[in-house]
């Protein structure tokens, strides 16, 4: 038996996993993307480095003067 009965599996498992939907567990994934880790060493360390967190800073913008003028060419 050849390509046919491999064809018949693959096509029935493609089917399972596209009509196949579990149930979400919408606490544990509120919990995962958080900003509280839990852990107060760790939102310590966040707090001293910003640079680190997700949408903080770039290190151009930090390093940057403040009141400094843009440079014009």
């Amino acid at each position: 038996m050849g390509r046919g009965r491999q064809k018949a599996k693959h096509t029935k498992v493609a089917r399972d996993l596209k009509y196949f939907s579990p149930d979400t567990n919408y606490g544990a994934l509120e919990k995962e993307l958080s900003h509280s880790t839990g852990d107060p060493r760790l939102d310590e360390d966040l707090e001293k480095w910003p640079e680190y967190v997700a949408g903080g800073p770039s290190r151009d913008e930090a390093d940057a003067e403040p009141d400094a003028e843009p440079r014009t060419a």
